[in-house]
């Protein structure tokens, strides 16, 4: 009722704040869930690649145990050893398993001619040897035979930076230690691909103590890796959905990046932990699919709240607006009752006006009447004026009345005689009771000019002109062409009602004269203002 447009926009902005915070609920809930997920995603494939990892180390440090205790590591033993690994079912993520003679610089020869007995074909070693190396290590078996691992025979792995740091890092622990990402070797049509290695150091005891170290080095037991595919072999039995994984070789970073399985969609959304792989820091990254927009149930509860929120505001905009119209209606019915209080008070006043105009009338007409006859005449034309007057102010709902009208209805009856009526004047409106008090006058003048004066004579003319002067209405009625007026005529009742009455009623004395010529009198009609008379002022 007091705010008919605040209450609507409140509930609505009260309704969809709530919505709000229902979706920034929903979707929080949502987030937190998503990185749990995630971090038990990452849970899994890290154990699983560390796992991995560490089953490959196990391997090369069995081999390395073995390779230790013979005189020479030759094609039949290696073959043999890695026939007990079971590449195919066991071995997953892994190329294959490789032997790289450590061999001394000017050894190379010695190594071929070893090697020519075992593949008459000849093997050769690549690339040259240049600089002060401490070791070469060709690659000297590798399972198992396929097209890349044969291509990568007598490839003299120390002379790659990064192979030869992971191999002097493993030869200082005497332990399984991963290399920096590197390209592996493929047939040329393959081109490359990025992976590491797993190298374990092999020397000439199989004590691994501290002095073994000073023992002399046989050589490298190692396992190449294809990034994607040691990655591929772990994701294949998780359940990722749409979300993405990433392989880092070190800090996160793009030129870092070892291997990935996309997202469906780039999210930015990301969690990473790092993994320890044969003595080496990775990073694995998770890419959640849950972008930046509203869930399908946010989507829903927003959307919901919305509508909930604009139908209370519809409701709450009726209920107000209903109640604004039932408060106009009360507002209205008040006002009606007033004015039908107004109304029967000004009916009753006005009822008792007439019938006091009525009982001087009769009073009047009683002193004069000579017979019943002349009484009931009298008594009736003057009661007909006041009836016609009165439909006039019924007409305009007791407003104001043009003087035009109601010198028009008194002398309709007249109309008939001929050209004898000469009515002009300005506009003019007179109020109800003014309008009353003319319409008896004109009345009683009418009457005795048809009896005794210019209407009742062949040739007679009656002109009924007004002007408006300083707030008054001047109306003149003026005789001519009618029998002479005689001097010796008794004093009548007309002209007690017009001077007596009709004055008394306009507040103005009325000027009655008598002329041989014709009757003239003049009639000062104040001109009031609505509010002086309106039931309601101003309407």
């Amino acid at each position: 009722m007091e705010y008919p447009r605040a209450v609507p926009l409140f509930i609505f902005l009260l309704i969809a704040a709530i919505t709000a915070l229902s979706v920034f609920a929903i979707e929080r809930g949502e987030k937190q869930r998503e990185r749990a997920r995630l971090q038990a995603i990452s849970q899994t494939v890290g154990s699983a690649l560390e796992r991995r990892g560490s089953s490959n180390a196990a391997y090369l440090r069995a081999g390395a145990a073995l390779f230790s205790t013979v005189d020479r590591v030759d094609e039949r033993i290696f073959r043999r050893f890695v026939s007990e690994l079971r590449l195919d079912t066991e071995y997953r993520g892994a190329s294959g398993v490789g032997w790289a003679k450590a061999v001394r610089p000017g050894g190379e020869d010695q190594y071929l001619a070893q090697l020519d007995d075992a593949f008459p074909s000849g093997r050769r070693i690549y690339p040259a040897y240049e600089g002060n190396r401490k070791w070469i290590t060709p690659v000297t078996f590798l399972e198992p035979r396929t097209v890349r691992n044969r291509s990568a025979l007598g490839f003299d792995m120390y002379s790659e930076p990064a192979r030869r740091a992971a191999m002097q890092e493993a030869e200082r622990t005497v332990r399984p230690t991963a290399s920096a990402a590197i390209d592996l070797l493929r047939p040329a049509e393959d081109g490359r691909v990025k992976g590491f290695l797993i190298y374990m150091p092999v020397f000439e005891s199989n004590e691994f103590e501290s002095t073994a170290i000073q023992r002399p080095l046989r050589g490298f037991v190692y396992s190449p890796f294809d990034a994607q595919q040691f990655l591929d072999s772990v994701i294949q039995d998780e359940s990722l959905g749409q979300s993405g994984v990433r392989l880092y070789d070190g800090a996160v970073a793009p030129e870092n990046l070892l291997a990935e399985v996309p997202p469906d969609v780039a999210t930015g959304n990301v969690i990473s932990r790092p993994l320890s792989i044969a003595n080496r820091t990775m990073y694995l990254e998770l890419e959640s699919a849950l972008s930046g927009t509203l869930s399908q149930l946010s989507m829903a509860t927003l959307i919901f709240g919305l509508m909930v929120a604009s139908l209370l505001m519809v409701v709450a905009r009726l209920l107000s607006q209903q109640a604004l119209e039932d408060r106009a209606s009360l507002e209205w019915l008040r006002e009606q009752n007033s004015i039908r209080n107004s109304l029967t008070r000004e009916l009753n006043h006005r009822v008792k006006n007439t019938l006091a105009n009525v009982l001087s009338i009769i009073a009047l007409t009683r002193r004069r009447a000579s017979n019943l006859d002349e009484f009931v005449d009298g008594i009736d034309g003057r009661i007909r004026a006041l009836s016609a007057t009165h439909d006039l102010l019924t007409q305009s709902e007791w407003g104001t009345t043009p003087i035009a009208d109601v010198v028009a209805t008194e002398l309709a009856p007249y109309k008939s005689s001929g050209d004898v009526l000469s009515v002009s004047g300005p506009p003019v409106e007179l109020a109800p009771g003014d309008a009353l008090s003319l319409g008896l006058a004109i009345h009683e003048l009418a009457t005795n000019a048809a009896k005794y004066g210019a209407l009742g004579h062949p040739g007679g003319k009656v002109s009924v002109n007004w002007t408006r002067e300083n707030g008054v209405v001047r109306i003149v009625w003026q005789e001519t062409g009618g029998p002479p007026v005689p001097a010796d005529r008794k004093r009548g009742f007309g002209t007690d009602l017009i001077e007596k009455i009709v004055a008394h009623e306009l507040g103005n004395p009325v000027e009655l004269d008598f002329a041989p010529e014709g009757v003239r009198c003049v009639i000062t009609v104040p001109i009031r203002v609505p509010s002086d008379f309106a039931i309601r002022a101003g309407r």
